[in-house]
C-alpha cells in the first residue's frame, strides 16, 4: 500500500518542483533556445552559401570545358575543310 501513495506524492512533487521554477530562470531557459535556434539558422544559411558557391563554381568550369571543347571541334573542321579543299585544288590543276 505505501507503493501505491509513494508514486503520486513523486509525480506531485516533482510537479511541484516544474512550477516553482522562478520566471528568470524560465526567461534564461527560453533565451539559450532561442540562442540555439539562431545558431543552427545561421549555420544552415551558410551551408546553404556554401553549396551555391560550390554549385556556381562546378557548372562554371564545366561551361568552360564545353566552350573549349566546341573551340577544338571548330578548329578541327576547319583544318579538314582545309585540307579537303587544298586536295580538290591539287586535283583539278
Amino acid at each position: 500500500m505505501t507503493k501505491r501513495l509513494i508514486l503520486p506524492l513523486a509525480i506531485a512533487a516533482a510537479a511541484a518542483g516544474l512550477a516553482a521554477c522562478s520566471d528568470n530562470s524560465q526567461t534564461a531557459v527560453g533565451n539559450a533556445a532561442d540562442a540555439v535556434a539562431a545558431d543552427a539558422n545561421a549555420t544552415m544559411s551558410e551551408a546553404v552559401n556554401d553549396v551555391d558557391a560550390a554549385a556556381d563554381q562546378a557548372f562554371g568550369a564545366a561551361e568552360n570545358a564545353t566552350d573549349h571543347a566546341a573551340n577544338l571541334t571548330d578548329q578541327a573542321t576547319d583544318a579538314a575543310g582545309n585540307a579537303l579543299h587544298a586536295a580538290g585544288n591539287e586535283i583539278a590543276h
